[in-house]
């Protein structure tokens, strides 16, 4: 049996209610207990609370949590007013997993979770200690990274309960939201997973609070009407730099609340029965267009068109899309670079059709970030060429879970384009995931185009991969991978084994890599072909007790050796880093490196300048100062200096910059310049950029990013308004202009264009 009794409530700060019950139920410490089964599934955790408890807990900090039916819908003020939070006991008594692990939250929180026959309801009552003007609140922008470093609440719902995957809504004090879609635990999830749900926030005495509404038609869940879910609900306060759940965890060196395999269990909900959602969203796009690059150039050309999006509930986990003459000129430029390698540059998806279900595409632990590791499918490889957009005449997407295997399907047709030479061509992709034991999974995945790049015959990649999670922080990433291209043939195999221990005080990494020199998937991205990499990595991350300003230290070495197809040493690289995590959020971080770079070939690293055949040794340090996101200003300075191939480098940087002007209004800058002097000649790279955002509601702002980059001889601008009118439904006006600063005098204009676009969300 289990015992019933009360937990004992967290005081809030300044002693106010100290030992407050939070109606609850908690197992004896020491008692074995059976396996509890909830509607056929064994649950991760305690039984279920007793009504009226609403949590029960087990003696390893597990819960299990109960949702509560209501007869009438909530009124989204921000009060909490209504007569169910004086008769429902709230959730409370969350446990800190920073600064001091395992000890209770020093601000309390209560938190409900209500549902009605289409609603699930989320209310939290966060208290705080001190005044509103101590908080650190200067984030409204939708899917904003700040919103992350603002105090705020936030409920991870792993509605499949496969205990991997998981939609994440979070929101600050000003209204703020950050919403999310998790895919195999990964880090920062699909931020452009935007589902419709309504919020509201207030103020009382002691604090603030939140409301949230989100329809069960906007999430993807098992068949059948009684339902057990996975949750963890998060506290952050930020003024302190405390991070609470209301579950007990570790803590590490990624985001806790993204550990969906630790959250919690949510019992008693009951969802409307099955139906066939069906969502349509037709647009409507007007330009005028000026291209001096196009032959013939273009100025002031008129245009419109219009489009459709679709979306169908085959299930009620199970979705299909459809998109026809699709169109993304809403989407914010890409953000300048300055390659100083013989490698390509990785520039992230950003069009909103291809990053809806994209961590079900992710393939052998690559993460789709662009580093060293290939990856199999890189969505822009679809509709774009050499950063020219490409028309998309029609696609869809099957993407869902039947049982415990993912599914996901992408088709999409692309047209002519002779002005970037690009023949109409078909892409389509295939990817199946099966979960197996607790948190791995085994699956497979196939790309194809119809036309390769050299416009010839189809190109096609397919492989097999596998990830392991075993405890809380070990995992092990495997992939075996081919791609077949005509006219190449032999060498076009590529696999990968990695295996990462990622604790809070201990980390080790071990990596082994092959890509071959025909493997050439290009429905994919590979930096670099024809290499054989061992890497390593070992961490060591003491929080010391004596120090009160430093909440870590974190001392790293890793070592890294590439070698060419035939055992020729091309790259390696020895470091060493050192960092301080200050109590007050801000970092300080200092490496060293030392290289050697084999030149098989000359490389042009500048207009006129040419690094001859060789190997080359060269060493460097940096060191930066992160300042945390509760000053005015906020960012990244770092000077890095050494010697360069043949020569030196001396790179001064200000990143991640953000300056607060207001809470609606602030400015992000960023700047990076180079200095490189070899034997070759001498020449300077500079990269600045600014970004203004003025966020008039949470579904309403302006934004301009502005660009120069010397190394391109660019000076770019876009200007974004979007507007949310109505859920789902959105107005956007944009403005681009990109000139040439090479000629003296004021910058040549290339290109430019003013873009209006609306379309409207039709819901049945």
């Amino acid at each position: 049996g289990i015992g019933i009794g009360i937990g004992i409530g967290v005081g809030r700060s300044g002693g106010a209610e100290a030992g407050r019950a939070s109606g609850g139920v908690v197992n004896p410490v020491g008692l074995a207990m059976a396996p509890v089964v909830v509607e056929g599934i064994t649950i991760d955790g305690p039984p279920p609370p007793v009504p009226p408890a609403v949590v029960a807990r087990d003696a390893q900090g597990r819960v299990t949590v109960r949702a509560v039916r209501i007869t009438e819908g909530l009124r989204l003020d921000g009060q909490l007013d209504e007569n169910v939070y004086r008769t429902v006991p709230p959730i409370g008594d969350f446990v800190q997993v920073e600064p001091d692990e395992g000890a209770p939250a020093t601000e309390a929180t209560d938190v409900w979770i209500f549902f009605d026959d289409d609603t699930l309801y989320v209310s939290a009552r966060c208290w705080d200690s001190q005044p509103e003007e101590r908080w650190v609140a200067n984030e409204m922008r939708r899917d904003s990274t700040n919103i992350v470093r603002n105090e705020n609440f936030a409920i991870a719902l792993d509605t499949f309960y496969d205990r991997r995957n998981a939609f994440i809504f979070e929101i600050t004090p000003i209204g703020g939201i950050y919403d999310t879609h998790v895919m195999n635990e990964s880090v920062p999830g699909n931020t452009d997973w935007n589902p419709v749900w309504e919020w509201k926030t207030g103020r009382f005495d002691g604090g603030w609070t939140a409301e949230m509404a989100i329809p069960f038609r906007s999430l993807r869940y098992k068949p059948g009407a009684a339902q057990v879910w996975g949750v963890n609900i998060r506290r952050v306060v930020r003024w302190k730099n405390e991070e609470s759940l209301v579950t007990a965890m570790r803590a590490n060196t990624g985001s806790v609340l993204f550990q969906i395999s630790l959250g919690g269990t949510l019992v008693g909900l009951e969802v409307p029965p099955g139906s066939k959602n069906l969502e349509i969203k037709p647009y409507a796009i007007s330009s005028l267009t000026t291209d001096r690059r196009a032959d013939p150039a273009v100025a002031n050309a008129a245009d419109g068109d219009v489009g459709l999006d679709v979306k169908y509930g085959l299930t009620q986990n199970l979705t299909a899309d459809f998109t026809y003459n699709t169109d993304f000129a809403q989407v914010e430029v890409d953000e300048q670079q300055v390659n100083l390698t013989r490698f390509s540059l990785f520039f992230p998806e950003k069009r909103e059709f291809f990053l809806e279900g994209q961590g079900i595409f992710e393939f052998g632990g690559a993460r789709g970030r662009g580093g060293g590791t290939p990856i199999l499918f890189y969505s822009r490889r679809i509709g774009l060429q050499e950063g020219r957009a490409v028309p998309i005449d029609a696609g869809g997407r099957l993407t869902g879970k039947i049982g415990r295997t993912t599914l996901g399907v992408l088709n999409v047709q692309v047209g002519n384009d002779p002005a970037s030479g690009v023949l109409a061509t078909n892409f389509s992709v295939l990817r199946v995931r099966q979960d197996i034991l607790r948190r791995s999974s085994i699956g497979a995945l196939v790309t194809r185009r119809s036309v390769s790049l050299d416009g010839g015959g189809p190109n096609e990649a397919y492989g097999l991969d596998a990830a392991f999670g075993f405890y809380d922080n070990l995992n092990i990433n495997a992939y075996v991978a081919k791609a077949q291209t005509s006219g190449l043939s032999g060498d076009d195999t590529s696999y990968r084994t990695a295996v990462d221990y990622n604790a809070d005080r201990y980390g080790l990494r071990l990596e082994r890599l092959v890509v071959g020199d025909n493997f050439n998937p290009e429905v994919g991205f590979v930096r670099r072909d024809d290499f054989h990499r061992t890497s390593g990595s070992v961490r060591f991350s003491p929080r010391p007790r004596s120090i009160a300003a430093v909440r870590r230290f974190s001392w790293q070495a890793s070592y890294d050796y590439l070698t060419d197809g035939e055992g020729r040493l091309e790259t390696r690289d020895v470091g060493g880093q050192f960092s301080i995590e200050f109590e007050n959020s801000d970092r300080l971080n200092s490496s060293y490196t030392r290289s050697y770079e084999f030149l098989d070939r000359p490389f042009r690293i500048a207009p006129g300048l040419t690094i001859p055949i060789g190997g080359y040794r060269f060493q460097s340090g940096q060191v930066s100062w992160s300042l945390g996101n509760q000053r005015k200003v906020s960012g990244s300075l770092s000077v890095e200096h050494g010697s360069f191939f043949s020569g030196e480098r001396t790179t001064v940087g200000y990143n991640r910059g953000r300056i607060e002007l207001t809470p609606q209004f602030s400015v992000e800058p960023s700047v990076s310049i180079n200095w490189i002097d070899l034997p070759e000649g001498m020449f300077t790279t500079k990269l600045a950029s600014s970004r203004v955002t003025y966020t008039v509601t949470p579904r309403m702002f302006f934004s301009g990013l502005l660009q120069y980059n010397s190394s391109n001889d660019t000076l770019s601008l876009n200007l974004r308004l979007r507007w949310e009118y109505q859920a789902g439904s959105e107005l956007f006006v944009v403005y681009t202009d990109e000139r040439d600063t090479e000629m003296r005098g004021f910058p040549r204009l290339e290109n430019r264009a003013f873009v209006v676009k609306i379309n409207r969300l039709l819901r049945f």
